[in-house]
């Protein structure tokens, strides 16, 4: 793991030495050596693997690493449109910071101390805010870093209080010596101190008026990482610490934000069909997806928990491909308005088909592993309590017809009257789309990859 990050570090360092016109292809070598590198170091059958006092991975972390080692690049390749008219140091700094956020990731993955998850778990904010203030897309992207900000500051203070209680408690903060011998004392008072900054960060309903905002008024790199990998900060923690405390704790906990959750995914499905901005649409569907996920989670079983790392893998994909393709209805029209983009099928008939497959992966059809990560967590979560199917069913029937809405709204019907008719995709758009598809292929064809 060290490897890794100190190998990331160094690319920061070729970064600025690099030719101008040597930087693109600079930085794409090494990521792919480096992704090739990480999916080799990282493929290990063992629940634990290089431990040290600060650092592992597992069969939770490895996965998201990988991820991320595969989704940051694809969402820098989305950026160059948004780069050209920008200066060499402007496109190095954005690369940099993109750099900053994997090197973070990494360390916040792959942390064996709770100190040292909680400085990599922070550490992600300072870049994401110079990406979203810097280069966003509006005069609103102050506001919406305003928004980023106080949600996770204010959130992650509590945090770290709790995480000071629980070393003043235990003298350590190794998490696996929690996972083996956990006699923590702990209170709810401490236990909600403890989760309400992941709750905030996947976000669930409620806790989720910073997303939107900062998707929206976030550039196509930031919406791309933000939603793939930033929220699966949030599922991680939260996976992490929820083992640590007690039995009466949980179950007071599945009481009360297994059927919260349960509600809060069905009514921000339903707020989706309300929308009509493109990005803001595909925001408030993460925050339905992440909703249902942080309920299944909460019940701490093998089913549940595995469909929670589905959910979190195949949402990851799914979501960062919905926002590259709203990114190339925007690169042409400049809105992101649905009725401004409806009829493309008359142009290319590439859009339609990517959108389809896209839409019912988001939507958890089969055979897609959306849906085996949904089965698992909604089989876990009516064993649990049978009345929790209600919300789970209008969750499902609100997610397919918002999922319907984008469909129809941008392949059918006649060409807005000022759409451009130059809609050809480039080779670098189909790259990136191709990009996102490979996993998928590969996670359909191999559910053994899931299953491990």
């Amino acid at each position: 793991m060290l490897t890794l990050i100190f190998a990331l570090s160094g690319m920061l360092i070729t970064l600025w030495l690099s030719p101008p016109t040597k930087i693109w292809a600079t930085l794409t070598a090494q990521i792919s050596a480096l992704l090739l590198i990480s999916t080799i170091i990282l493929n290990t059958p063992n629940n634990y693997h290089s431990i040290n006092s600060f650092l592992l991975n597992d069969n939770i972390s490895s996965p998201l690493i990988i991820l991320s080692f595969w989704l940051i690049p694809v969402s820098a390749l989305a950026s160059t449109g948004h780069l050209q008219n920008n200066s060499t140091s402007n496109t190095r700094l954005f690369l940099a910071l993109t750099l900053l956020i994997l090197i973070f990731l990494c360390i916040t993955f792959s942390a064996a101390n709770l100190l040292v998850f909680f400085i990599g778990f922070e550490s992600t904010l300072i870049p994401t805010l110079f990406l979203i203030s810097r280069w966003g897309m509006n005069q609103e992207r102050i506001e919406a870093g305003y928004y980023f900000v106080f949600y996770t500051i204010i959130s992650s203070l509590p945090l770290l209080l709790g995480l000071i209680a629980i070393y003043n408690n235990q003298n350590h903060l190794s998490i696996p010596l929690f996972n083996f011998n956990s006699n923590l004392q702990n209170t709810p008072i401490l236990s909600l101190l403890c989760l309400i900054a992941f709750l905030v960060k996947v976000p669930i309903f409620g806790l989720h008026l910073w997303l939107p905002k900062a998707h929206v008024e976030a550039p196509i790199a930031g919406s791309m990482i933000l939603a793939a990998i930033l929220l699966k900060m949030g599922g991680y923690g939260f996976i992490r610490l929820i083992f640590i405390f007690n039995e009466p704790f949980n179950i007071i906990l599945n009481s009360i934000l297994v059927p919260f959750c349960c509600w809060g995914g069905a009514l921000t499905s339903l707020i989706c069909i309300t929308q009509v901005d493109l990005k803001s649409l595909i925001a408030y569907s993460s925050v339905s997806h992440m909703s249902f996920m942080i309920a299944g989670i909460s019940l701490l079983s093998n089913w549940s928990i595995t469909g929670g790392i589905i959910i979190m893998i195949a949402h990851g994909i799914v979501s960062s491909a919905l926002f590259c393709l709203a990114n190339i209805f925007y690169e042409r029209t400049n809105s992101r308005t649905l009725t401004v983009n409806r009829g493309l099928k008359t142009l290319i008939l590439t859009l339609p088909l990517l959108w389809l497959i896209f839409a019912c992966a988001n939507l958890g059809l089969p055979p897609f592993p959306n849906a085996i990560g949904e089965l698992l967590i909604f089989s876990s979560i009516t064993a649990h309590n049978l009345s929790n199917f209600i919300p789970i069913i209008m969750g499902i029937l609100f997610t397919g017809i918002f999922s319907l809405i984008i469909y129809q709204s941008l392949n059918s019907g006649s060409l807005f009257k000022w759409n451009i008719l130059n809609i050809t995709l480039v080779e670098r758009e189909y790259l990136m789309l191709t990009l996102h598809l490979l996993p998928l292929i590969l996670l359909i064809t191999s559910p053994s990859l899931m299953s491990s």
